[in-house]
């Protein structure tokens, strides 16, 4: 006689699949018959909130603490789906109930440490993680929180050390290659940051965080901008573009920025695309990046023939129109590498905007609005940074 698993399990192994929506189907059927099931409404809360239900998924946690005050589990799960839920606060109070019950399981202090790094309290992260890594000192998820933490409190060599073991222990973990990255990007080497950061994307494509260390890595790793990030540092806000009227040679700095940058980005563009189309690395690489890529080099051939094009006919207007074309491959890659999909969307409508203006300025013959194009589009490193800040910038680490 064959034995039915039992429902629960089968729920759990769902989740763990990620496929939520039939495990809440088998949870609601365990609760059907039995409405005081404690596992059951813990991981109902799990499916719920995985689906973006957050608040029924509160409910649940709720109500398996309810029903079982005195067991640690309902306590650890209430934790976690109060974190995924976006409500650290609570989160913390749950874990620590769980932790005052039953202080041996490393989990319940992951659930801690990223509770505390979602308030960004980074001494508090890096305990909690020391604490769940002397019961379980091989989990990776918890040296990546310690990597993290320590990048943000400064401790470069520890950051560093503890990012590299993170992903030596576990070199599938996204969490354990965005720990690395952020430690590269902090303590300078923007190249081994945006290689995580790939990294990251490859195992994860929907972390949308990743794709905005990228682009900051990316620019990192152009030493005038690193410099010219130094500078304006000093000036909160980024208030070193007030001083151009006092001293003007400093658009100078700006204009060899944005061409830098750039030139960075045709780089990037035809690397990936290169990679998407050879054999070997093709599948590290989603048809969405493939595409954008063929686009910014696209928009290079297209610019550098219309630009030719002007010169040869001696049409000022249509060759600085080639010229704006070329432009738009920082507004396209400003686009693609941002994480918030509100601020995708913003500075993709932005380069559409621009092609219009172009288009508009070579029908007309005007080539000061083709010449502002120009402009336009390579300043779009810094629009794109003031597009991030108000639209967002993904989902927490970790």
């Amino acid at each position: 006689m064959v034995t039915a698993p039992d429902p629960v399990r089968r729920a759990w192994t769902l989740l763990e699949m990620r496929r939520p929506a039939e495990a809440e189907r088998e949870l609601r059927g365990v609760l059907a018959q039995d409405p005081h099931h404690v596992t059951a409404h813990s991981y109902l809360g799990l499916a719920l909130v995985q689906q973006g239900n957050a608040a029924e998924a509160v409910a649940m946690a709720n109500e398996a603490v309810r029903l079982a005050p005195d067991l640690w589990f309902a306590h650890y799960m209430a934790g976690d789906i109060h974190y995924r839920a976006d409500r650290p606060d609570a989160a913390i109070a749950a874990a620590k109930a769980s932790l005052a019950l039953q202080p041996d399981y490393a989990p319940t202090w992951s659930v801690l440490a990223r509770a505390h790094l979602a308030k960004s309290e980074w001494a508090e992260v890096a305990e909690a993680a020391r604490r769940g890594l002397a019961i379980e000192p091989e989990n990776s998820v918890l040296v990546s929180l310690l990597a993290l933490a320590l990048t943000k409190l400064g401790e470069a060599e520890e950051a560093k050390a503890a990012a590299a073991h993170a992903v030596r222990l576990n070199p599938e973990s996204a969490t354990a290659h965005l720990a690395y990255g952020r430690a590269a990007l902090a303590f300078g080497d923007p190249r081994g940051a945006a290689d995580a950061f790939r990294e990251v994307l490859r195992l994860d494509p929907g972390f949308d965080q990743a794709r905005d260390l990228l682009v900051a890595a990316l620019k990192q790793r152009n030493p005038v901008y690193r410099g010219l990030g130094r500078l304006t540092g000093r000036f909160r806000g980024g208030r070193l573009v007030f001083l151009l009227p006092a001293i003007p040679p400093l658009i100078v700095v700006f204009i060899l920025v944005a061409l830098l940058h750039w030139a960075a980005w045709v780089t990037e563009a035809w690397t990936t695309l290169r990679l998407a189309r050879a054999k070997a690395t093709r599948l590290l690489f989603e048809n969405v990046e493939a595409r954008v890529s063929a686009l910014c080099c696209g928009l290079v051939v297209a610019g550098a023939a219309v630009l030719g094009l002007g010169v040869a006919l001696g049409l000022e207007a249509v060759g600085t129109a080639g010229v704006a074309v070329m432009a738009l491959v920082t507004p396209v890659q400003e686009a693609a590498h941002t994480g918030s999909a509100r601020g995708r969307k913003a500075l993709y409508g932005w380069a559409g905007l621009l092609t219009v203006t172009i288009a508009a300025a070579t029908a007309l013959g005007s080539a000061s609005a083709a010449l502002l194009s120009v402009y336009a589009g390579l300043a779009t490193i810094w629009i794109a940074g003031g597009v991030r800040r108000v639209l967002g910038r993904g989902g927490q680490a970790a």
